[in-house]
């Protein structure tokens, strides 16, 4: 196939600074210790972290013909992402976030709605799009012209063509599952965090919310849970709990996608499950110790190492 990865959906340009206390009164100023820009989102994080670990990564998405975009396309390229299948869109803008971090690694954004929205994959674009051992979508309920039928169309080509495919969704409450339920019969790994999963189903539990989306049809769901790690569950009954890192957090933005992006790594190294996302823990566990998506994200030969030689908070054990 011709790409590794291909990550498709919600591009952003992040601006963050850190450490965040309060909103000054009035015209006031409050310092703080650093500033960056990232290029964030869930297929945008997850594309940079792969391709720094060594995946040759698609980028699938849409971006405005603005500062923030041309940065955004620049960025990407730095890390021989290839961008053929980014669009400028016209009468659009580039998704942008300001984020406030605070020193306890929570960052309260700021967030305008821009080009995720507006980008479509047409029959032209769709042969490249798919042509990845992995076919990822990140965004799902931000991708709104994607959203109306055509990531299903998408992810079941991928699949048709002999792509593994996962997906991550922006979720907040049921009225996003629609969008959401038509992809799950084409999702082999279904990835969101364990709020974002509760938000769709209404479920608080792990083993519950896992069934609810296998019975529509996904292969295996894969909850992030911040601190309490990650959470395994397939339709063949394997189900396992791996437990957080124990780091020192600084950022939290983008760490679930970042776990999205070691997974697909893993996976692409053959990995068995548990091992597939012990990595994946570990890549988002680095992606913490940043500030800003990816900023932690090193190597594949590093995200290893950590992975090996980083000790757990808890021993975890299987979910009821």
């Amino acid at each position: 196939m011709r790409y590794d990865y291909s990550s498709i959906g919600f591009y952003t340009f992040d601006c963050l600074g850190w450490p965040f206390t309060s909103v000054p009164e009035g015209g006031g100023t409050h310092f703080i210790d650093e500033l960056t820009l990232a290029v964030s989102g869930a297929a945008g994080t997850a594309a940079i972290a792969a391709a720094k670990m060594g995946l040759k990564v698609l980028a699938v998405g849409g971006v405005g013909p603005d500062l923030m975009g041309d940065w955004v396309l620049q960025r990407l390229n730095s890390f021989s992402v290839d961008t053929s299948a980014m669009q400028r869109i016209e009468g659009s803008r580039t998704s942008s976030s300001i984020v406030t971090t605070r020193a306890d690694g929570t960052r309260p954004a700021l967030h305008m709605k821009g080009a995720t929205g507006d980008f479509f994959v047409d029959d032209t674009l769709l042969k490249q799009v798919i042509d990845a051992r992995v076919v990822h979508i990140g965004g799902i309920g931000l991708t709104e012209r994607m959203d109306k039928g055509r990531n299903a169309e998408l992810m079941r080509a991928a699949k048709q063509q002999g792509a593994t495919t996962t997906l991550d969704v922006f979720a907040s409450s049921k009225a996003d599952l629609p969008a959401v339920a038509q992809v799950l019969p084409h999702v082999d790994y279904f990835m969101p965090s364990i709020e974002e999963a509760s938000a769709l189903t209404g479920f608080t539990g792990l083993a519950d919310n896992a069934k609810y989306f296998i019975d529509h049809g996904v292969g295996a769901c894969v909850f992030t849970r911040g601190a309490d790690g990650a959470y395994y569950h397939d339709a063949k009954g394997m189900r396992f709990e791996v437990p957080a890192f124990d780091i020192e957090v600084k950022c939290t933005c983008g760490c679930g996608d970042a776990f999205n992006a070691g997974f697909a790594v893993a996976y692409c190294q053959g990995f068995d499950p548990e091992t597939t996302v012990r990595f994946a823990q570990a890549t988002s566990a680095l992606n913490a110790t940043g500030l800003g998506s990816q900023a932690g994200v090193k190597s594949f030969e590093h995200t290893l190492d950590f992975m090996k030689h980083t000790p757990t908070r808890a021993k975890a054990g299987v979910a009821a």
